[in-house]
C-alpha cells in the first residue's frame, strides 16, 4: 500500500526545504521531492551567487535553527548607491535602529544547513517522485515543470538583459558596506562577504545581453578592468577569484497561485529583477505565510481547501506585485541611455537623498521591518 502524506512539496531548494521544516514543526507529514543526484564522477558546479536576506527572512530561518554561522552571513551596515551623473543615496542600519540592513548569505552554506535540518526531521521524507498528499506545493523555481498540470498561465516580461555573478577579492576591507552603481544601463552591485573585516565580495552585474555576453568572454584581467571603470577606487582594487555565472532577467508571474489541493510558492509563482535583492526574501515570506495559514486553519477544514489557500494568495500577491512594480519601474528608469532620462533620474536620487522620512520608510521596507 502506497504511503500518503499531508503535504507534498515539489522542489527542494531553499524555499521548498524551509517550507517543509515549517510544516513539520506543525506535526504535518511532508514528502519533499528531491532533485536527482549528480551522476557518478560528475562534480556539481560551484555556486557563486549570494543572497541578500532581510530581518524577516532571518527571523524565519533562525526559528528553524538553520541560519548560517559567521562568516557565511555577513551583516550589511551601510548601502551606498550611485547614479550615472552625480546622484547618490546612502542607507545605514543606524537610521532604523538595527544592527544590519540585511545579511549577505553564502548560498552553499545556507543550503547545507537546510539539508542537515531536513535529514534529522522525522516528519519529512525525501522522495524521488511526487507523492499522494492532501496538498501539493510547487517550489520548483521559475522553470517549474509542474505548473502546467494545474492549468496555470505563466506570464513573462523578458528584459533585454542578463545578470552576471562572480566572486572577487579587494585590496581593501569592505567594512560591511554594500555598493551599487547605475551607469549607462548597467546595474552593478558588490555585496560584502566573509565578515565585517574581510575583503571578499559577491558581484551581481546586470547588463544588456550583447554586452553581458562580451563581459563573460573577457579574460579575468580585462573583466576586472571593465568593472573597475564603473566602481572607481572606493571599493579597492578588485581581483576575480571565481568563474562567472549568468542568467537572463525577467519579470514573471503566475495568474493563479492556488487551486483545490495545490499552491505555488517562491520563484514558481513570481520573479522580479535582482536590482533590489528581494527575490529570496519574497520566497521565504511565501513559505512563512503559507505555513501560518495552514497552522491557523479551522479544525474541520482540509489542507487542500481552496478557500483556505486563497487566504495565502491574497496575503502575498499584493506585496509581490508591489515589489515587482518597484523593480520594473527602476529598471525602466535606469535602462534609458538618453541624457534627458539621465538628468531626471539623478535629480530624483538627489531629492530622495534629502528626504529623511521617505528614505527611512524605504529602508525599513527593504530591511523587512
Amino acid at each position: 500500500m502506497s504511503k500518503t502524506f499531508d503535504v507534498c512539496i515539489r522542489g527542494d531548494g531553499v524555499v521548498g526545504r524551509t517550507l517543509a521544516l515549517l510544516l513539520a514543526r506543525e506535526r504535518l507529514r511532508v514528502a519533499l521531492v528531491s532533485r536527482p543526484s549528480p551522476a557518478p564522477g560528475e562534480l556539481p558546479v560551484a555556486d557563486v551567487r549570494a543572497y541578500a536576506l532581510n530581518s524577516a527572512s532571518r527571523k524565519v530561518l533562525e526559528a528553524l535553527r538553520v541560519w548560517p554561522d559567521a562568516p557565511f552571513a555577513t551583516p550589511v551596515r551601510e548601502m551606498q548607491v550611485w547614479g550615472d551623473d552625480g546622484g547618490q543615496v546612502d542607507f545605514t542600519a543606524d537610521s532604523v535602529a538595527q544592527d544590519a540592513l540585511a545579511w549577505i548569505v553564502d548560498v552553499h552554506a545556507l543550503e547545507q544547513q537546510l539539508i542537515q535540518a531536513v535529514r534529522y526531521q522525522p516528519q519529512i521524507e525525501i522522495v524521488a517522485a511526487p507523492a499522494k498528499a492532501a496538498l501539493t506545493v510547487i517550489c520548483e523555481g521559475k522553470k517549474s515543470a509542474s505548473r502546467d498540470e494545474f492549468g496555470v498561465q505563466w506570464t513573462v516580461k523578458a528584459y533585454p538583459q542578463k545578470a552576471i555573478a562572480a566572486r572577487l577579492d579587494a585590496d581593501l576591507p569592505h567594512q560591511g558596506i554594500a555598493r551599487q552603481w547605475f551607469v549607462n544601463g548597467d546595474i552593478v552591485a558588490l555585496l560584502p562577504l566573509g565578515g565585517h573585516d574581510a575583503n571578499a565580495v559577491a558581484l551581481v552585474w546586470s547588463a544588456a545581453q550583447e554586452r553581458a555576453e562580451s563581459l563573460e568572454q573577457m579574460p579575468p584581467e580585462q573583466f576586472c578592468a571593465a568593472l573597475q571603470a564603473i566602481c572607481g577606487p572606493g571599493a579597492g582594487q578588485l581581483t576575480l577569484t571565481s568563474g562567472r555565472a549568468s542568467w537572463p532577467l525577467a519579470l514573471s508571474n503566475a495568474d493563479r497561485w492556488v487551486g483545490s489541493g495545490w499552491a505555488l510558492a517562491g520563484d514558481a509563482a513570481h520573479t522580479v529583477h535582482p536590482l533590489s535583492g528581494q527575490g529570496l526574501n519574497l520566497g521565504l515570506a511565501d513559505a512563512a505565510c503559507l505555513a501560518n495559514v495552514l497552522a491557523q486553519r479551522e479544525y474541520w477544514r482540509a489542507l487542500g481547501d481552496e478557500k483556505l489557500l486563497r487566504r495565502y494568495e491574497r496575503a502575498r500577491k499584493a506585496d509581490v506585485a508591489a515589489m515587482g512594480a518597484v523593480t520594473d519601474g527602476l529598471h525602466g528608469l535606469f535602462a534609458q541611455p538618453d541624457e534627458r532620462w539621465q538628468a531626471l533620474r539623478n535629480w530624483g536620487m538627489k531629492g530622495f537623498a534629502r528626504s529623511s522620512l521617505l528614505k527611512r520608510w524605504v529602508t525599513r521596507q527593504a530591511a523587512g521591518l
